[in-house]
Formats: C-alpha cells, sequence, structure tokens
C-alpha cells in the first residue's frame, strides 16, 4: 500500500506555473483520492523524498487500525469475505441468498437459489471515473447458459454468443429498478453480470435475476440509496401467487413484474388478458408486500456483509452555477418552452445553452479544459506557494506546531466546467418546464395536463404490402406493415429446456435517427428497440384468432418515421389498424397510451398533489418522474410498463393514473375507427391461401410417402407452395392461387380417404390387366381389383376386351383392406345375386394374391365414411363436388335385400400399415371427394 502510493510522487516533477522559481516543485493533485483496495492502517504522514517535508497526510478510511489487522489474512492465499447465507421467504417458500462464496474479488457478488434455480451476480466498477452525464454509466448483461439445463446450444456454434432477445428483455428489467436509486454525480462507470448456473424448469430465473442484482449493489461500494428486490405475480382463478411456478403460470390470467424499495414501487411490467384496473392494482400491493419483506432481509444482511459505500467520489456541479444560469436564461427559458414544435424548440434550447457557456466563458467562470476537475482540485491549482517550507494542506488539515499558510488566489475563486454548465442548464430547463406546467397549466404545446394530441390514421398505403397503416399522433408516427406467411416464417426460439417453441406472431420494433431529425449509424436493433417491439407485441397478442380458426404466420413492423414521445405506443395503435387491413380476424381494437408526472408540485407553484399528465411528449418524458406506458380496450389492459425515475410512486398515484390512461384509450380508439381510408378486413389478393383439412392420424404416410416424395411430387403436380402435415392428422396447405390450392386438395383427399361398400366410381382408368381380371384406379393412388366375370354382363373372352376407362362399383371390402369392384353391378341388365356367387367361386387362389401391394396398402381411408359415386370424367377440373350418397340410379338397379347380403361389417373395415411406396399418378384431380371432410378454406374466397 505504501510503496503503491508513494509511487505516485517519485515521477518527474511538474512544471512551475508560477512567475517566481520555487525551490519545491508541487505534485499535480489527483482527481479523486485512490479509493483504498484493502485497507488503510492509521494515519499515515507521506514525506516528499525531495526535501524531507512532510507532503500531506491521508486520513484512514477504517477508523481502528486494529480492526484492519484482524480482517487481514497475512500470509493467506486470498483475502475477502467469509461466506455467509441466509434464507429470506418468498412467497411459499424460501430462496437462499449467498454471498463471500463465489466472485470474492468483485465489489459486489451473491448468489441466489429458488428450487434449483441459481442465479450468480456480480457488481464491479472501475477506479477512474467516467465523463460526467446527465446518466448513470450503468450497463447490465445477463445470460442463460445451456448448461443450467444440462443441454447445448442446438445451432452450429456451441458457445454461447449475441445475447438472445429474451435475455435482452431481462437485462431491462435489472437496469430500469436500479438507475433510480443511484445519486447523481457518481461516475464510476458500473457493470452488472448475472448468470444463470442452474435452471430446473420450474422456478424462472428472471424475477430472481433482479432480486440477485439489487442484493449485490447493496453489498457492494456502488452509493445506492435503497436495497432493491423484484418478484413476479400470477393470477390464476381469484388467487395472487408470489413468484409462480412455470406450471402455475400456464393458467395465469395476469404476468406481472414488479421491482421496488421497502417503501416504493420502482418498476412494473406485465401482460394481461383485459385485466381490469382493480385487479392489477391488488396485484401491485401483493408485490410490493413481498419486495418489502425481502429488502427488510437484505439490509440486515448488508449490515453483516456491505462494505462501505463511495459517498466520496460523489461530484455534484457547484451550487451557486444553478443560480448563475437562471440569472443568464431564466426570461428566454420561459419563451422558449411555449413553442409548440420540436424541432424549433430543440434548435433553440441549443442555441440559448451556447449563449450562456459563452458568457460564463468571457466572466472567466469556465474551465477552457476540456477534462473535468473537482473544487479541490480547482482550488489548489490557483494557489500559490510563496516560501519553499510553506506546505500544500489536503482536506483543511493542518499539523500541530505548523504555521497555518493562508492561501492568496490569483484568478477568481468558482472556476466550472463544460460538462457541469450543460448539466445545469439541463436541470434549469426541466425545472422551468416543470414550473410551466404546474403553475400555468398548459405544457408546451399547449394542451391541458389530460388532453390528448390530434390524431389521424390511413390504411392501405402500400398496395403489395399484405396490411399496412399509418398512424400519427401529434409528432409521433408510427409505419406499421403485416405480412402473412406459412409455418416456415414463424420464429424459432432457443430456450434452455431444448423445446423448440415457434413463435407465429412477432412485432418488430425499429427507431431509425432519421425519425427525430438527426444522422445516425444504423445496426442492430439496440436494446429499446427489442423491449419496445415486445411491448407493442404482447399488447397485440390477446386479441389475435387462434391458430385453428387463422392459421398464417404473422409479422408486423412498426418503422418509426416521427418521434416526439409514446412512440412503443404509437407501434400498438399502427399495428392494430394494420392487423385489421391484412384481414386478420381480430377480437376488438386495442390503443396505447403513456402517462407521466409531477411528483412534488409544491416545489413548482402547486398544492403539493402530484400531476397525472396524459399522452406525453419526449420532453416531458425527460424531465417528468415517470413514463407509464398502458394498453388496452374500455374493458381491460392487455399491456403494461413504468419507468420511475424518482425514488418510487405509491399506489394511490398509480391508481390515478390507470384511471386517467382508461379515459385517454377511449378517446383514442374513437378517433381509431375514423380511419382514412379505413381497414380492408380481407384478405389481400398478393397473401398466400391457407386450407386446412383433418385426415386420420395414421393417413398422414400416405401424403408424405417414403423420404417425403410423395408430397414433393404433390407440390409439382399442383404448383402450390408447401404443405405442412401434424401428428394429429392435420393437413395445411400453403397456395397462391385457389386453383392450385384445389388441385391439391383433391390429391391429398382421395390418398386419404376412407372407401365404402356401395360406392360408385366413373370412368377410372384400368392400371394393369391380369388373366383373371383388371386393376382399376378409383382415385390417384387407389387401385381394386375387378374380377373378369365382374366387367360384362354376358360372357368376355378376355379382359383387355373392356376398354381402357370404365365404370365400377365397389361391392366388397376384404379382411385384408382389398377392394373389389364392379362393372357388371352398373350394367342395367346386371343380377348382383350371381355375380356375386360367380366371382366368388371363379376367383382362383392366384388372382386373391394378384391384388397389387400398392393397392393393398393404400385401401384404407381418411376423410370419409359415406356411400359415394365418384367420376374420373373430369380430372382436370379443380373443384370437387362432395356426395355422400348413392346414386338414385344405381340403387333402382339393385335390390336391396341383396344389397344388404353384399355388404361388409365395420369390423371387416380395418386399417391396413403403409408398407409400399405409393404408385405415382398423373396430373389430375377427381371431382368428386367424400362428404365427411372436416376442411376448411382460409381466403379471400372462403
Amino acid at each position: 500500500m505504501l510503496s503503491c502510493t508513494n509511487s505516485i510522487f517519485h515521477g518527474p516533477a511538474t512544471k512551475n506555473r508560477h512567475s517566481q522559481p520555487s525551490k519545491f516543485q508541487r505534485p499535480k493533485p489527483l482527481l479523486f483520492p485512490p479509493r483504498p483496495r484493502l485497507a488503510t492502517i492509521g494515519n499515515f504522514k507521506f514525506h516528499s523524498p525531495f526535501s524531507g517535508k512532510k507532503l500531506f497526510s491521508v486520513k484512514a478510511s477504517i477508523d481502528s487500525s486494529s480492526q484492519v489487522l484482524e480482517s487481514l489474512d497475512i500470509g493467506g492465499p486470498h483475502i475477502g469475505l467469509q461466506p455467509y447465507s441466509v434464507k429470506i421467504p418468498v412467497g411459499d417458500r424460501y430462496i437462499l441468498v449467498e454471498t463471500g462464496h463465489m466472485g470474492r474479488q468483485a465489489s459486489g457478488s451473491v448468489t441466489v437459489t429458488d428450487g434449483e434455480t441459481i442465479v450468480y451476480t456480480t457488481v464491479c466498477f472501475n477506479d477512474v471515473p467516467s465523463e460526467p452525464s446527465d446518466f448513470f454509466p450503468l450497463s447490465v448483461n445477463y445470460q442463460e447458459r445451456f448448461s443450467a439445463a444440462g443441454r447445448t446450444s442446438g445451432g452450429f456454434f456451441k458457445r454461447e454468443g449475441k445475447t438472445k432477445d429474451h435475455e435482452v428483455l431481462i437485462c431491462r428489467l435489472i437496469d430500469r429498478p436500479l438507475r433510480p436509486t443511484m445519486p447523481k454525480g457518481f461516475y464510476h462507470e458500473t457493470q452488472i453480470l448475472s448468470w444463470v448456473l442452474s435452471y430446473d424448469g420450474l422456478h424462472s430465473p428472471d424475477s430472481l435475476a433482479v432480486t440477485a442484482a439489487g442484493i449485490a449493489l447493496a453489498l457492494s461500494e456502488v452509493p445506492m440509496t435503497k436495497t432493491v428486490a423484484g418478484v413476479r405475480i400470477g393470477l390464476v382463478g381469484d388467487k395472487y401467487i408470489v413468484n409462480p411456478t412455470t406450471e402455475e403460470m400456464e393458467n395465469s390470467e395476469l404476468d406481472l413484474m414488479l421491482a421496488g424499495t421497502d417503501s416504493a414501487i420502482l418498476m412494473i411490467e406485465g401482460y394481461g388478458h383485459f385485466l381490469p384496473e382493480e385487479k392489477l392494482l391488488k396485484a401491485v400491493e401483493v408485490g410490493q408486500d413481498a419486495v418489502r419483506a425481502i429488502c427488510n432481509e437484505v439490509d440486515v444482511l448488508v449490515k453483516k456483509c456491505g462494505k462501505p459505500k463511495m459517498t466520496d467520489a460523489i461530484k455534484l456541479p457547484p451550487p451557486e452555477l444553478y443560480k448563475y444560469v437562471e440569472e443568464i436564461a431564466g426570461d428566454e427559458l420561459v419563451k422558449v418552452l411555449q413553442i409548440r414544435n420540436k424541432i424549433p424548440r430543440r434548435k433553440a434550447l441549443s442555441s440559448l445553452e451556447e449563449k450562456v457557456l459563452k458568457i460564463l466563458t468571457e466572466n472567466g467562470f469556465v474551465i477552457n479544459d476540456a477534462s473535468p476537475r473537482s473544487n479541490a482540485e480547482t482550488i489548489a491549482e490557483i494557489l500559490e506557494v510563496e516560501d519553499e517550507d510553506e506546505e500544500v494542506i489536503v482536506d483543511g488539515e493542518v499539523d500541530e506546531g505548523d504555521v497555518h499558510i493562508k492561501p492568496t488566489p490569483r484568478k477568481p475563486t468558482l472556476l466550472f466546467s463544460e460538462v457541469d454548465v450543460k448539466l445545469v442548464f439541463k436541470e434549469v430547463t426541466s425545472k422551468f418546464l416543470r414550473k410551466r406546467i404546474v403553475e400555468g397549466g398548459k405544457r408546451s404545446d399547449g394542451r391541458t395536463p389530460n388532453e390528448i394530441r390530434p390524431i389521424n390514421s390511413s390504411c392501405g398505403l402500400l398496395p403489395r404490402a399484405h396490411g399496412s397503416a399509418l398512424f400519427t399522433r401529434g409528432e409521433t408516427q408510427s409505419l406499421a406493415v403485416t405480412t402473412l406467411g406459412d409455418n416456415k416464417m414463424a420464429q424459432r426460439i432457443d430456450n434452455l429446456m431444448g423445446v423448440d417453441d415457434y413463435k407465429r406472431f412477432y412485432l418488430q420494433y425499429s427507431f431509425p435517427p432519421s425519425c427525430v431529425g438527426e444522422a445516425g449509424r444504423i445496426g442492430a436493433p439496440s436494446r429499446r428497440e427489442i423491449g419496445h417491439g415486445m411491448l407493442a407485441e404482447r399488447s397485440l397478442e390477446t386479441i389475435l384468432p387462434s391458430e385453428n380458426d387463422f392459421p398464417y404466420t404473422i409479422r408486423v413492423e412498426s418503422t418509426i418515421t416521427e418521434s416526439n414521445g409514446s412512440s412503443s405506443m404509437a407501434s400498438v395503435c399502427g399495428g392494430c389498424l394494420a392487423l385489421q387491413d391484412a384481414g386478420v380476424p381480430i377480437k376488438c381494437s386495442i390503443a396505447g397510451i403513456a402517462m407521466g408526472l409531477v411528483l412534488d408540485t409544491k416545489e413548482f407553484g402547486g398544492d403539493g398533489t402530484p400531476l397525472i399528465l396524459s399522452d406525453i411528449t419526449g420532453s416531458e418524458d425527460a424531465s417528468g418522474d415517470m413514463d407509464f406506458k398502458v394498453a388496452g380496450n374500455e374493458d381491460g389492459i392487455t399491456a403494461f410498463q413504468m419507468d420511475i425515475k424518482v425514488g418510487g410512486i405509491t399506489l394511490p398515484i398509480m391508481r390515478e393514473a390507470l384511471l386517467q390512461a382508461r379515459e385517454g384509450r377511449k378517446h383514442i380508439l374513437g378517433e381509431m375507427m375514423n380511419c382514412s381510408p379505413p381497414p380492408a378486413k380481407r384478405l389481400s389478393k398478393y397473401a398466400p391461401l391457407i386450407h386446412v383439412m383433418k385426415v386420420r392420424p395414421d393417413k398422414i404416410n400416405l401424403i408424405i410417402g417414403s423420404g417425403g416424395k410423395k408430397v414433393k411430387s404433390i407440390i409439382e403436380q399442383s404448383g402450390i407452395e408447401a404443405i405442412d402435415t401434424e401428428d394429429n392428422g392435420t393437413v395445411k396447405i400453403y397456395a397462391r392461387d385457389l386453383a392450385s390450392l384445389e388441385k391439391s386438395k383433391a390429391i391429398i383427399s382421395n390418398l386419404t380417404m376412407v372407401p365404402s361398400v356401395g360406392d360408385v366410381y366413373r370412368n377410372c382408368e384400368i392400371k394393369s390387366i391380369a388373366t383373371y381380371g383388371v386393376f382399376v384406379e378409383i382415385a390417384p393412388g387407389r387401385e381394386g381389383l375387378c374380377h373378369i366375370s365382374e366387367l360384362s354382363s354376358g360372357w368376355l373372352p378376355k379382359a383387355e376386351d373392356v376398354g381402357d376407362r370404365i365404370d365400377v362399383k365397389l361391392i366388397e371390402i376384404n379382411d385384408k383392406g382389398q377392394l373389389r369392384l364392379s362393372h357388371r353391378a352398373l350394367l342395367p341388365d346386371a343380377d348382383p345375386d350371381n355375380s356375386n356367387s360367380n366371382a366368388t367361386a371363379a376367383l382362383p387362389d392366384s388372382a386373391n394374391n394378384g391384388l397389387s401391394d400398392e393397392a393393398t396398402s393404400l385401401t384404407n381411408a381418411g376423410l370419409v365414411e359415406g356411400k359415394t359415386e365418384q367420376t374420373n370424367d373430369n380430372f382436370n377440373t379443380p373443384k370437387g363436388t362432395v356426395s355422400s350418397k348413392r346414386n338414385s340410379e344405381d340403387d333402382s338397379v339393385l335390390p336391396s335385400k341383396k344389397f344388404i347380403r353384399r355388404s361388409v361389417s365395420p369390423s371387416q373395415d380395418k386399417p391396413v400399415a403403409n408398407k409400399d411406396k405409393i404408385k405415382k399418378t398423373g396430373n389430375r384431380a377427381v371431382s368428386s371427394v367424400s362428404g365427411k371432410d372436416e376442411s376448411s378454406l382460409v381466403g379471400e374466397q372462403a
């Protein structure tokens, strides 16, 4: 410690800046005193190596040197905290908090365990402060290790790489509640790293990560003001559950993430199914009680294991600077803040800021050096040492017996950096803006606190897009585009459990720099863009139809073309209109609104009652105390997100904001009804057509074929886009036109149909001829044997004499599923009784065995079980005619008693497995499909 500290002063002497030479060269003061890594023992006196005089004294950061000696393990392999753990009750169980086990060199580290889910979090910060800014330099990284669930990534790269979208969302959940607890003036860059080390599939790690980050910060040296914790709240029936399991969340109508301190709420985010405001407030109350209990336990832990806070590192602008800035810019600020439009107001404020900076510089109050300096350094640099025996005094300490020196300043005693001036100017502008709203009752654009900006919208702007809408609210504008597609367009999500999850609806939000009139870099979507897109997506997800009713994959793009606050809620409104324009049968319309807050109105001329602002702009978001986004309809809420810039808000304030937001949503929904031109509410002619049909699950293999050959053949024959099959027998056909869709539908229907005794098939092709009869294709890939005795009512010398095509009737299905056909039964003079006897007696064993295996494997059915008559006269006609009755003409030929005797019992109609390849057929489709066709066409022609 001594050698490290002394080495600072052993370098070359600094250049003398005074007119008279001095025998003692004073070193340049440090920007901030170095923070002790382990401890500083006693009050050490550091002596100058040049003159032997004492240079300055350093005060110990720990009062008793004996305490430091006890904490040091001299000669030991590691110096750090002792392991400590505590159980904290959360809901109906406990979470285990451990510190000192891992990451002991970090400023703060902790592991939090719930069940078998373990989250490990560390906090570190840079020794050297960053450039002063108007925000706290905090970065958060959260990562779910696949090894936590005992697996590796499903992609080509087995190492965890780019942060996934849902990990970015959790990073934002961690970041947002922590920022309000950080004091202004602490500029040391702070980093929070969080890893999921173990995941049991039952206890979610996101709420644990928020709590773990809050505990790690509380244990560290970062001077946060309050301990933060987070919980998830679910609602199953009428029961509110704290940190529900994944199984309980499947039946929950609410997903609420809440973070706060022991006395206030800092952040909420969640989604519901048209949840009433009172239910949401009750859930927030339950969550606040749970957070309070966690924070109280953590405060006890911090007293035992926490490190001293770096409060000395907080550097605020001098109070005098606020007075100077207000005197220079106060009158002009009042006028500038009355400019209604954003861009002129922003330029006027920028010009006024430059004017303030110029005036202070001309009067010698601003340091030209770009690097920020503390007040102690500024005063030290303007002091002049008159004699070599004089000492430089730090922290106002003077040793006894030494001469007290009164420095004589040669420059103004107050010097400010440019950064300080800009920070103070921003705070003064915020103060005047609040004063105008509270005292004058008018906002910058002239609105009252609960007034909504003018709204206009239009649909159908993009002719080739499936659906489009342009939604404008004031100076915020969203261009929303909807695209419909098949399952291949679904978004695949690689999660910890190893089960591929596909999203059939997703909304993607983009915020180009041009929307705020700036030039900037275009690259990968930022965390803000991902978060805003997910909020709008979850807002609209509730109103979408089920996949059975609308089997499309839906993508919505929201491009912000203008921005002046609440662009995510504009994406909700624009996305809703674009969905309607694309013909998506949504349940109802959804609107979103952002609410603001001025918490302490007494400071700005009010009576102290918090003031709620509806539909806030960008400046009101930056200068206000709250950004509360609420989406839904008149009946309830579908999504919400609240960020706080103060120490937290209470439930009464939240209740008032929710009720005011409901009135705002009603107004916006009314304006959306006046959209001109209105949404088309029908499928675009450029959108794909989807036909959904249901077949027996054991018939799926007939459609796929060996190695997928059959399904590829169907796609080539009919000209459709794709066919999707599911194990439960659902078949989806994707096509660009109705003709190709009907053609593929007919092929699949005939492949999977169930033939019944008495069905009549017209103009069927004879596929092969044997000595004992012919094999007739009654449908593509479906063949049956027509014995030579059934080919004619009289004697027929050769089977090939019958021709190329004949009409046949199904007279029997044997126990092997083989089809026996008859042409004679359709002739006017046919005797079905005799024909049946002759066919049975004359059929040799070789003929019985001669039925092709292909026909045997295809005799089972999929769609129908009624008497059907099918004709192959119109094979090239795409439309099919469904019939479940026997032909009346055929019934007049056959006596009913004969037909009953020839019928086959249901037990004989057994399914046969598909063991062989399906024979390829030409480009044709049957014109009749069996009656129980559980299919639906989704399209404009439906």
